[in-house]
């Protein structure tokens, strides 16, 4: 643990999308400063040439080790030169297997204790999978690194906070997965993780899976049958649940703090209300994600690749600063 500010690493993401420019621009910026000490794993030369190109005003240094590295700026960097061939928005294989050096360093520094937290720009699924991995994403291969198998992932802008039964499943498959057991898993988990976010004994919206939940059988048997018993079941175990909430209201009523989190049943029910309220100009977004559970503090950005417009200087880096933000302070609240 650092004495002063948390020490937090930032891995650069896929060289072909948005990841090097969103991180740059989020170490240029004096709020990212005032939370914590960062490092960047990634490619200096990659980085740098990006930085000039696009006139992002930020200092990089390469560091030798991650010893070496100091606060504040210029940002130190540890360089991997592993970027020799790529081209903006095109998915290749390469691309794939130089984001993942990125990500398991982060996961030995973590691991060890060199660092306080993680922040992790976009790497893209398929790349990775060209590459040979096993894996869906980061998350699935920290848990696994890490034998995690207790975890969630709080999705938040600082006015909505959601946690999934399901994300990067089918629609038909996610809809499956709403059983009772399920359902109480994720409330349960959303509960006992949501003090790593600083919020002690939160108030859960439980969201159900038809329109107006059902309509008391009408539209759909799923949130009587599967959902209501599992709110009922955690309100007996003392957790401050609701639900099932009918799906097209329920995020208003986190807007107006009925509620510390949402348990969203499927990806896109809790990533649109969060992409929506916290959209920025040029179709960027400011919420990010926090993964309870792990043994390490870790958050990423809530977008991806975006290859579309890579390497054209318009991502926005809201999502990026807000995860290292986050992050930071939730090495505080472990404290």
């Amino acid at each position: 643990m650092s004495e002063q500010q948390p020490f937090i690493a930032l891995t650069m993401g896929d060289p072909a999308g948005i990841g090097p420019e969103v991180t740059l621009k989020a170490v240029a910026t004096d709020r990212v400063h005032d939370a914590a000490k960062v490092v960047v794993l990634g490619d200096y030369d990659h980085l740098t040439g990006l930085a000039d190109r696009l006139d992002i005003d930020v200092d990089l240094r390469r560091a030798g080790s991650i010893d070496a590295v100091t606060a504040d700026r210029p940002v130190d960097v540890i360089d991997f030169d592993n970027v020799t061939d790529f081209e903006y928005g095109e998915l290749r294989a390469e691309n794939g297997r130089v984001s993942l050096e990125y990500v398991e360093r982060s996961i030995d520094l973590a691991v060890s204790g060199e660092v306080d937290g993680l922040c992790n720009a976009p790497i893209h699924k398929q790349a990775i999978n060209m590459a040979g991995s096993e894996y869906a994403g980061h998350t699935d291969m920290m848990a696994d690194r890490t034998d995690t198998e207790r975890y969630t992932a709080l999705l938040t802008d600082g006015d909505i906070n959601v946690t999934h039964l399901s994300i990067h499943v089918p629609l038909s498959e996610a809809i499956e997965r709403v059983t009772e057991e399920n359902v109480l898993d994720a409330i349960r988990v959303t509960h006992e993780r949501m003090p790593e976010a600083g919020i002690e004994d939160p108030s859960l919206g439980v969201v159900g899976i038809n329109p107006h939940a059902g309509d008391g059988g009408v539209i759909g048997t799923l949130d009587d049958e599967e959902i209501a018993p599992a709110v009922e079941r955690a309100r007996e175990e003392g957790i401050d649940a609701e639900g099932p909430l009918p799906p097209d209201s329920a995020f208003n009523r986190a807007l107006d703090d009925d509620y510390d989190c949402m348990v969203a049943m499927y990806h896109d029910q809790g990533h649109i209300p969060l992409f929506v309220n916290s959209h920025v100009e040029g179709g960027g977004v400011g919420a990010t994600v926090l993964i309870l559970g792990f043994p390490f503090v870790r958050a990423t950005t809530l977008h991806g690749t975006a290859y579309d417009i890579a390497g054209r200087g318009i991502a926005a880096p809201h999502s990026m600063i807000t995860g290292i933000t986050l992050a930071a302070d939730a090495v505080r609240h472990g404290s």
